[in-house]
């Protein structure tokens, strides 16, 4: 599943083909959006923008666009009239005179009013996004203190979108590694200095993959790496997918195993278990 940096560069790129500029064309592919072509065609897009790992797309009218891509959705931009090649359904396109933003495969996708985009059951829900410039590591270090996240293992905290929005599997296993936590480690068993640290991790990685296209490994190696003929997937991460292979660390074997019911990438010894009384 994308994760928050593959969103907001998703945005990113949307935004720069259809904000500003007025639909010329809309295109639904569930039935019961279908009654909202006529209304969205002839605005103007005003913005779009990510919300950890779901995107607004909002029109002149004041109607939004939500959508989250889930496992399988995937958006695509081109010029008008020059559709990518692919084997996925297209689930929604915004055309204007001169490009197509174009949404596959996805199935989450809703047409809100500014009511309805105000107290969205997903987006009222979400914890400050990790990518936003005002979630500080103040921020993120008051949220690991709340009563309501300090005693819930980090392997499950970390991808529960109510605590930060954006973070997935990848990132909380790179996270985790960064910091030298277990999943297992509770927040509330970590000591002031293990607390800011994660505080700044769980900021510091999800916005450097935002900045290069999804390295969160050290960004030296992984561009030594690929200079050495390594591809992009060997090279950019820290753990996540690594298994078997050395850790970059201590060059002990990385292990997989399951936390939160997803695999989970770490080193069994630079991750040790929180020994430390919870304060």
């Amino acid at each position: 599943m994308p994760e928050g940096p593959e969103i907001k560069r998703a945005a990113d790129t949307i935004s720069a083909a259809i904000s500003g500029r007025k639909v010329e064309q809309i295109f639904f592919a569930f039935s019961h959006l279908k009654r909202y072509e006529v209304p969205l065609t002839g605005t103007w897009v005003t913005s779009v923008r990510s919300f950890g790992k779901a995107m607004l797309t909002t029109f002149s009218n004041g109607l939004s666009i939500y959508s989250h891509n889930q496992l399988y959705g995937r958006w695509y931009c081109c010029l008008r009239g020059s559709l990518p090649t692919i084997q996925r359904q297209l689930r929604l396109a915004i055309h204007n005179r001169e490009n197509s933003a174009l949404l596959y495969s996805a199935s989450d996708i809703t047409v809100l009013n500014q009511e309805e985009a105000a107290t969205h059951p997903f987006l009222g829900k979400l914890g400050p996004d990790t990518l936003a410039p005002e979630t500080t590591r103040e921020t993120i270090t008051c949220r690991l203190q709340d009563p309501r996240f300090r005693n819930r293992q980090l392997g499950r905290l970390l991808t529960d979108q109510s605590f930060v929005a954006g973070l997935g599997n990848y990132l909380r296993c790179e996270i985790l590694f960064a910091t030298g936590l277990s999943p297992r480690c509770r927040p509330g068993e970590l000591d002031n200095r293990m607390t800011e640290r994660l505080a700044e991790m769980i900021l510091a990685l999800p916005r450097q993959s935002y900045a290069t296209g999804g390295i969160t490994n050290q960004i030296s190696r992984a561009r030594r790496m690929m200079q050495e003929g390594a591809s992009f997937e060997e090279a950019r991460f820290l753990v996540f997918r690594r298994e078997g292979k050395p850790c970059y660390r201590c060059g002990n074997a990385v292990r997989r195993e399951l936390s939160g019911g997803q695999p989970t990438y770490l080193c069994p010894r630079c991750q040790q278990e929180c020994r430390t009384e919870a304060r």
